[in-house]
């Protein structure tokens, strides 16, 4: 079975985090799921160098200073994937959609009544549960 090792950004503008849904695809479980957005990691390439060049392609945003929140192992049907989250603050909402179908800036405590894809739940909850707090970061 294929494995797939990710980095995905935990975007917060503000009180809000970035949403952005995925468009169709071939695996059922994922279209148009909402997740956060972030791609693979090419061979040699930094966890934190792989979120900057996916976020700039997917959203044409420059992030700085990502800080490591969370890894989730996940089994989908057809893949194993292994996804690296991290925060990443942002001085405003101007987002270019490349890749993705629509975007939302939700509160944490909202961020469940979106479909999302499996892989991101458990960021989620741990957003829930840590009540936010990993976001008391430096300003950028």
């Amino acid at each position: 079975m294929k494995q797939i090792e990710v980095v995905a950004a935990i975007i917060q503008c503000g009180k809000e985090i970035l949403c952005v849904q995925r468009g169709p695809e071939k695996f059922e479980y994922i279209s148009k799921k909402y997740e956060f957005p972030g791609g693979k990691v090419e061979v040699g390439e930094t966890r934190e160098n792989a979120l900057i060049r996916e976020i700039k392609e997917e959203l044409d945003l420059d992030i700085i200073k990502p800080k490591f929140f969370y890894t989730v192992n996940h089994q989908y049907p057809d893949f194993y994937i292994r996804m690296h989250s991290f925060i990443c603050l942002v001085e405003n909402k101007v987002i270019t959609l490349t890749e993705h179908i629509d975007l939302q800036w939700l509160e944490i405590d909202v961020l469940e009544n979106l479909d999302w894809a499996a892989a991101d739940m458990p960021i989620i909850k741990k957003l829930l549960k840590d009540n936010g707090k990993e976001f008391k970061l430096d300003a950028i």
